[in-house]
């Protein structure tokens, strides 16, 4: 399954959070399954979340559209975005 990873820095976690749970480009009817948050632990500004999708063509959609609401509303709550479509090749649980 294709992961749409993001990451970027915020000037405040906390206000960056609340905008992500308003889900203001709706992640379930997007096509996201499942959703990791991350922070950065010698830098919390530092967030990655990494998306997961059935389909890459629902991957690359968001993407477009997660860069959208970047130079719109989200603008000064996302610093330096970056955007990868990755995908798993192996997992191992030791």
């Amino acid at each position: 399954m294709p992961i749409l990873r993001v990451q970027h820095s915020v000037p405040s976690f906390d206000t960056w959070k609340q905008l992500f749970d308003r889900d203001p480009i709706d992640r379930k009817r997007s096509g996201v399954r499942h959703y990791w948050i991350r922070r950065g632990v010698a830098d919390p500004a530092m967030v990655m979340v990494d998306l997961e999708f059935a389909e890459f063509d629902e991957a690359e959609e968001f993407r477009h559209r997660l860069h959208g609401l970047w130079a719109g509303p989200a603008h000064p709550l996302v610093q330096d975005p970056q955007t990868w479509i990755i995908e798993t090749v192996e997992s191992v649980e030791l």
